[in-house]
């Protein structure tokens, strides 16, 4: 079997919840699951995340997998229903619907349920994504509000586009937007996303919807999830499985992209672009080996990729290869790859296999 595998940490899964609750204290957290659980499971990380106040996930297919698992937390659908027959599942199931645009608004009002839906209402706040326009606001809190099977009152939200640039005047502009367009309703209102719970205490109002800081990552540029106090759930690891002595001079992989430039041990990793692994992540990006970093060289192939071990290393073949985890930020990886963890996390392909580890008893 192939050694290339994801390690998921449910003990750090937990350990993040808890500490974004200290970073927001009093309010209520919002996990987003969304893409799989950022490429964690959506299962398994909904289970581990029971603590959280609801659940975020982009869709109702996410929505009613968590729930068919057994997952009884508050679900919210982000991106709202579709098409007006999911109206009545989404309320017998407990689903709590965003509404964004006009279309949704007036199936909605035109589609009665047995089971009251609860509703968040998103505003537009310069995202300029989803969301009714300033304008349209208060029409369609008024119409919402009027709903016989809509829970009120309406909750309120709309989503942050620079949180992560902590000198971007954007944030302010939104977030004085969103207090002027929302200050006469009692509804919850939710702004904060992960970069915002970090950096923007004045924005996390009654929800904060974390996402990427559960999973131990920063949002933040040039900052760790280590450095913010968080642990690291996924370790993406696999094994040297060869080794090749090379002469200087002597080319790496396809195309012949990396010369030695002195003698020289190359490892040979089994993690490609099948597994995830960025095909584009350029020679010297780090992948911790045995005790050490060592820098990836030549092109990164489907099933393995090769790193520079140096001359007359102490490393054997089956020595373990992390690619990112405890000992290897992902934010390192993603800097040196030109990306962000995000993609990283949500790109490892189903051909490795997950398991969960130090889960409580």
């Amino acid at each position: 079997m192939r050694a290339a595998r994801a390690l998921i940490d449910i003990s750090a899964l937990q350990h993040n919840l808890a500490h974004i609750r200290r970073l927001a204290p009093g309010r209520k957290v919002m996990a987003m699951l969304k893409a799989n659980g950022y490429g964690h499971g959506l299962v398994r990380v909904g289970h581990a995340l029971k603590a959280a106040d609801a659940l975020g996930v982009a869709c109702v297919e996410e929505a009613l997998e968590l729930r068919d698992a057994g997952i009884e937390n508050e679900i919210v659908v982000l991106e709202g229903f579709f098409a007006s027959r999911e109206i009545p599942l989404m309320a017998k199931r407990g689903f709590t619907t965003v509404v964004h645009h006009e279309k949704q608004l007036a199936a909605l009002e035109e589609t009665p349920t047995e089971t009251p839906l609860k509703v968040w209402l998103k505003i537009d706040t310069g995202m300029h994504r989803l969301g009714f326009p300033p304008e349209q606001v208060p029409a369609a809190h008024e119409r919402l509000s009027r709903i016989a099977w809509v829970q009120q009152p309406v909750g309120l939200l709309s989503h942050l586009a620079s949180a992560d640039e902590i000198e971007n005047r954007e944030t302010q502009n939104q977030l004085q937007l969103f207090k002027q367009l929302t200050r006469n309703w009692t509804g919850e209102r939710s702004l904060a996303n992960s970069a915002a719970v970090l950096a923007w205490p004045e924005t996390h109002f009654d929800w904060v919807r974390p996402g990427l800081l559960l999973f131990g990552c920063s949002p933040l540029p040039g900052h760790t999830g280590a450095a913010h106090g968080l642990q690291p759930v996924m370790t993406l690891e696999s094994q040297v499985f060869a080794l090749r002595e090379l002469k200087k001079g002597d080319r790496v992989g396809y195309g012949g992209a990396w010369t030695a430039e002195r003698d020289t041990v190359i490892g040979v990793v089994a993690m490609g672009y099948g597994d995830g692994y960025p095909r584009h992540a350029p020679a010297g990006t780090p992948v911790f080996v045995k005790d050490r970093l060592c820098p990836l060289v030549g092109r990164v192939s489907m099933d393995m990729l090769t790193v520079d071990l140096g001359p007359n290393p102490d490393i054997a073949i089956g020595e373990r290869a992390v690619l990112w985890g405890p000992e290897l930020p992902i934010e390192t990886v993603a800097e040196a790859a030109g990306t962000i963890s995000y993609d990283l996390l949500c790109a490892v392909t189903p051909r490795v296999p997950f398991s969960s580890v130090n889960e409580p008893r």
